[in-house]
């Protein structure tokens, strides 16, 4: 990385729940990618916000809104997060859709991405596609992720409307066993 900064504004709020040496999230504020945030009254009112719980996917239309305001991922525990989204933080809320993690944590587990996966996928979907591979070659397994979900992200960056992403995403979601 040559301390170039992505085309739009990345946030990390961050709760400092897991290991730090595993802080996917601390690495981008290291290389000056994202911004840190400590406290939930920073988080940006207008900026997309990941959640998880949302049940809104992000999807193109969401573009113009991240340019103009960022894209925030919230940085906390995955044993802790429904403890988290249930309190009313800033932002609009979009979780991402159905995607593979490929960080060594969470290898293969739908949807347990860190949070550098996810700011990665939503620049991907959003269009951002080299900005998005940039955060993950701070990574050896980086190429895992872009391997693992390289057509779903390219299907989901390629539909039309959130009403089509929710379509793909049902058809690549495996069925309940």
């Amino acid at each position: 990385m040559n301390g170039e900064h992505p085309p739009v504004k990345l946030y990390a709020y961050m709760l400092e729940q897991d290991d730090p040496r595993k802080c996917t999230s601390a690495k981008l504020l290291r290389f000056h990618l994202a911004r840190g945030i400590r406290r939930a009254s920073q988080l940006p009112r207008q900026a997309v916000l990941l959640d998880p719980s949302s049940p809104v996917p992000l999807a193109s239309e969401d573009r113009p809104r991240v340019e103009r305001w960022g894209l925030v991922a919230v940085d906390c525990s995955w044993n802790r997060v429904e403890e988290v989204f249930t309190r009313r933080l800033r932002g609009v809320g979009r979780r991402l859709p159905f995607l593979v993690a490929a960080n060594p944590v969470n290898y293969g587990q739908p949807g347990k991405l860190s949070s550098l996966e996810a700011l990665a996928a939503a620049l991907h979907i959003l269009g951002f596609k080299a900005e998005g591979e940039r955060l993950l070659a701070l990574y050896k397994w980086g190429s895992s992720f872009l391997s693992l979900n390289r057509e779903l992200l390219e299907a989901y960056r390629q539909a039309g409307s959130r009403e089509e992403v929710l379509r793909l995403e049902e058809s690549y979601r495996p069925a309940p066993a």
